[in-house]
C-alpha cells in the first residue's frame, strides 16, 4: 500500500502510541505522509513497535518517546522538544489511559487515582502545552479520546475508569466550545467495543460485559484509526464509532434505568472479545485503548 498526501508534512503526537488504537493510529498517519512521534510508558512496547517496522516505507515517519505522561514535567517536555526539533506540531492525540478493572472495593485508592491521572490529568497537560504552540502558528488539532463508558453508567465498568472518561468528555466539550472561531480545532472520539487488544487480553475479563455486547457490533483498532482520521481530516466535533453509538447514548439518556435493565438481560457477555489480539507489548501499568 501507497501513502497518500491527506497528512503530508504535518507533525503528530499520539500518547500511549506504542499498542492498541494508539499504535493503530500511528501506522495509518504515517502511511498518510505525517511525521508521527509515539509516546508510550513502556520502553519494550516501544521496541517493539519500532522493530515491526524495521524497513519498512514507513519506518522514517515514526519517532519513538518513552514518557509517562502523568507526570506533567515529562509530558511537557516531550511536547516542546518536539516542537523544538520539528518546528510545528499539528496534531496532538490525548489517547493513553490506565486500567484496573474492578470494583470500587476491589480497587486501591492509588490504582483510582492513577486512572484519572493518566487519562484526565495528562490530558490537561497535554492541551495546555500543546495549545499555545498550535495558536501561535496558527493551526492545530487536539483529539482526546473518551469512551462509552463516559456516558453511560451501567453494571461492570470500572468506576474510576468511567469516571476519567467522563471528565474527558466535559473537559473537551467546554474547550471544543472556547475555541470556537480559533485555528486550532479540537476533536472527542467515543469508541465503544474495541476487540483484539490488551484491553481485554490482559486487563478487563469479557465477563465484565453486559450480554448485549455479544449482539453489537465490534470495531477493531484499525477501524476507529481510521475513524479518527477522518475526524481529523473532516474537522469534525466528535467521532462516535461505531456508528450506531448515537442511538445507544440517546436511549440512556431516555430511560436509564430501563436501558440498565435490559442490557443486565441473560447475564455477562460470553464473547471473548480479546480474540484475534495483536498489541505489540502490554504495558507496565495500564493498557492503551
Amino acid at each position: 500500500m501507497t501513502a497518500s498526501a491527506a497528512l503530508a508534512g504535518r507533525t503528530c503526537l499520539i500518547t500511549g502510541g506504542a499498542g492498541g488504537i494508539g499504535w493503530a493510529m500511528a501506522r495509518l498517519f504515517a502511511l498518510q505522509g505525517a511525521q508521527v512521534h509515539v509516546a508510550d510508558i513502556s520502553e519494550p512496547a516501544l521496541q517493539r513497535a519500532e522493530a515491526s517496522l524495521e524497513g519498512s516505507a514507513l519506518a522514517s515517519r515514526l519517532h519513538y518517546h518513552q514518557v509517562d505522561v502523568s507526570d506533567r514535567s515529562s509530558y511537557e517536555e516531550c511536547i516542546t522538544g518536539i516542537h523544538e526539533r520539528a518546528g510545528r506540531l499539528d496534531v496532538l492525540v490525548n489517547n493513553a489511559a490506565f486500567v484496573r478493572w474492578r470494583d470500587v472495593e476491589q480497587m486501591t485508592v492509588e490504582e483510582a487515582e492513577r486512572s484519572m491521572r493518566t487519562g484526565y490529568d495528562a490530558m490537561v497537560y497535554g492541551v495546555r502545552a500543546a495549545l499555545p504552540l498550535m495558536r501561535a502558528a496558527g493551526r492545530g488539532h487536539i483529539v482526546n479520546m473518551g469512551s462509552a463508558t463516559g456516558i453511560i453508567y451501567t453494571r461492570g465498568p470500572s468506576a474510576a475508569y468511567a469516571a476519567s472518561k467522563a471528565a474527558i468528555e466535559a473537559y473537551t466539550q467546554i474547550l471544543r466550545l472556547e475555541l470556537k472561531g480559533a485555528p486550532v480545532r479540537v476533536t472527542l472520539v467515543r469508541p465503544s467495543t474495541v476487540i483484539g487488544t490488551d484491553f481485554f487480553g490482559r486487563h478487563v475479563a469479557s465477563s465484565r460485559m453486559p450480554r448485549i455486547a455479544d449482539f453489537l457490533p465490534r470495531s477493531t483498532p484499525e477501524q476507529v484509526a481510521q475513524a479518527v482520521l477522518r475526524g481529523v481530516l473532516q474537522q469534525r466535533d466528535v467521532v462516535d464509532f461505531p456508528g450506531y453509538m448515537p442511538l445507544l447514548y440517546r436511549s440512556y439518556a431516555l430511560a436509564p434505568e430501563l436501558f440498565r435493565k435490559l442490557t443486565a438481560l441473560g447475564g455477562p457477555a460470553r464473547t471473548d472479545f480479546s480474540e484475534g489480539r495483536h498489541d505489540v507489548a502490554p504495558t507496565r501499568s495500564g493498557v492503551r485503548r
